[in-house]
């Protein structure tokens, strides 16, 4: 059976966490200050089987019905100033439900951002929903989905299906289950024979833990070549930031879970909790996220790169060049990183990276701070 990872995109409370709710029957915001705020802070996490019976969907079971999918959703923050969380999880997804309010004009300001991100960086499955469509009338719901085709048009989610939904009554949830029981994952290509990029990283031992019950860090994320077994010998780079530069980890896998579910063999598809024999301490509060795990070799992270830049053309902030000292926020997979324009020679910049990078892939985004926000503003492949 296929498992996707499938990643909820859109504007700050236009619903994503709402229909991950309704899909899953899981709350994903479970931070306390997401609860305090009532928003994603943190890339969630929550997964669900498609059913299907007589060529009906189901997120549930049902009698003589057979699992067609396995579905990890992951929900990204829209709040505009986490947006690096929400590229973070692009590099593990198979497809994407692009989020837009009925209840508001399209497109709100991350709408147009996780849009153009997801255009950008070369995410194919995507599905749009309507979300909110039990509070405004007919008319204002037809009006709205003349904003959304207007708004997607000449992107990649151009020819998306549009489905109207009501998460809180649980409306048309069975047109999003046939959309992603019918799309199939994306195969990457990695030099690593296996591979996982980690998102999260965890301390699961409650305070008072005695010592001789104390349980290793665990790492979350999602394998994305090859395959991982329990009592796999496992490198994780860049590893720790220490004042001697980088140090990396060895380790060995002592579990595997995804979701509630223990694995014996954890393959691409569905995030994946890497039970390890490390120090508790140093995964605690994701200080692992943005690390690569494998069973080879992994190449020595790097601080200076070469990159070469393509400038994102954009109506609503100013089109300038990279200068010379600009702080920038550079996006590699699931790590997210501070950065120095060292140097700039027309479309080729080089830059110095606070936290190490393994170019093991050539997209880059580029993220520059306007108006003391973050906002998207190039892609870039190394030289």
């Amino acid at each position: 059976m296929e498992f996707l990872n499938i990643g909820t995109f859109g504007h700050v409370d236009h619903g994503k966490s709402t229909l991950t709710t309704a899909l899953t029957g899981k709350v994903t915001d479970t931070f306390s200050e997401e609860i305090k705020r009532g928003i994603t802070i943190k890339l969630g996490h929550a997964q669900f089987y498609i059913y299907e019976k007589d060529g009906k969907y189901y997120n549930y079971p049902v009698e003589n019905g057979k699992i067609v999918k396995g579905v990890s959703i992951i929900d990204a923050p829209g709040h505009e100033s986490l947006l690096s969380i929400a590229i973070s999880g692009l590099a593990l997804l198979d497809g994407a439900i692009l989020v837009i309010a009925a209840n508001q004009p399209c497109p709100q300001p991350q709408t147009k951002e996780h849009l153009m991100i997801l255009d950008k960086l070369g995410i194919k499955n995507i599905l749009i929903v309507q979300s909110k469509v039990d509070a405004v009338s007919k008319q204002q719901a037809m009006k709205n989905y003349e904003e959304i085709k207007q708004f997607v048009k000449g992107t990649v989610a151009e020819n998306s299906p549009i489905i109207p939904v009501s998460s809180t009554h649980k409306l048309n949830l069975e047109y999003i289950l046939e959309y992603l029981a019918n799309i199939t994952g994306i195969e990457k290509k990695f030099k690593f024979k296996n591979l996982a990029l980690i998102v999260r990283s965890f301390d699961v031992n409650l305070p008072g833990t005695k010592a001789k019950d104390l349980k290793g860090g665990v790492l979350g994320g999602a394998v994305v070549s090859g395959e991982f077994k329990i009592g796999d010998e496992i490198e994780i780079k860049p590893g720790i930031d220490t004042e001697n530069g980088y140090r990396p980890l060895k380790t060995k896998i002592s579990s595997l879970k995804r979701e509630d579910e223990d694995l014996k063999i954890a393959k691409k598809g569905g995030l994946v909790g890497f039970g390890t024999f490390l120090d508790p301490t140093i995964c605690r509060r994701d200080i692992l996220a943005g690390n690569f795990v494998s069973t080879d070799p992994l190449p020595d992270p790097q601080n200076i790169f070469k990159l070469k830049v393509e400038y994102i053309k954009r109506d609503d902030i100013p089109n300038m060049e990279f200068f010379q000292d600009q702080i920038l926020l550079i996006n590699h997979l699931t790590i997210s990183t501070q950065a120095v324009v060292k140097q700039v020679k027309k479309d080729i910049i080089t830059v110095q990276t606070k936290k190490g990078i393994i170019p093991i892939e050539d997209k880059v985004a580029i993220l520059r701070k306007i108006d003391n926000k973050w906002r998207f503003a190039a892609i870039a492949k190394f030289v």
